[in-house]
């Protein structure tokens, strides 16, 4: 065994428990962290592929801004934990059948003849880096499904900013409208008064 394929299973094994512990962790916060772990071994995958752009792109954009949103996200929502602990048992029938149905749904379409006819295209030139052809690819063959996906992302963000905006009674807070119509007579008073005398 080399060192590379032993890297290649150290990074598949956490990658595989990491995201495990994602869906099995009552705690939201320490989902959200075994997720950014996911995501850095997922990176260092990509760079065993000699991807690297790919590795370096999913350590910037999911990591250092997707990851961070979701833990305000999570931090300002404020989850009761205690409730989400009494209706894990109760909805976990219901889950564990839906895990299954989907896990079936996974090894039938790639055991389907589909994935078998996929022409492999011929490999770039060396002169070529791999962050070129991707980009040519991307904005080519690929730019509705890029478009859509950019669409779903200022959607996350927009639902995202409307859940943490919570009414909250006894919280003060300015009126911008009435600051602008204030007039100086509304906030200046002159007083007249006799001046003091010694006795």
């Amino acid at each position: 065994m080399t060192f590379e394929l032993f890297l290649f299973y150290l990074f598949a094994a956490v990658t595989l428990g990491s995201a495990i512990a994602v869906v099995t962790v009552r705690n939201p916060i320490y989902a959200a962290l075994f997720l950014i772990l996911a995501f850095f071994t997922s990176a260092a995958t990509w760079v065993l592929l000699e991807a690297e752009f790919l590795g370096v792109v999913l350590v910037l954009v999911y990591v250092g801004a997707v990851m961070v949103l979701f833990l305000f996200v999570i931090m300002m929502l404020d989850i009761q934990i205690d409730t989400l602990k009494e209706g894990f048992i109760r909805y976990l029938p219901v889950g564990l059948l839906v895990a299954v149905a989907v896990a079936t749904e996974m090894i039938l379409v790639m055991k389907s003849d589909v994935f078998n006819k996929v022409a492999i295209p011929d490999p770039a030139p060396l002169s070529v880096s791999n962050t070129e052809t991707l980009g040519e690819v991307l904005y080519t063959e690929y730019v509705f499904p890029f478009e859509v996906a950019a669409v779903i992302l200022v959607v996350a963000i927009i639902a995202a900013i409307v859940l943490t905006l919570r009414r909250r009674e006894g919280v003060k807070k300015q009126d911008p409208s009435k600051q602008v119509r204030v007039r100086r007579d509304d906030r200046v008073r002159l007083v007249k008064m006799k001046a003091e005398k010694r006795s």
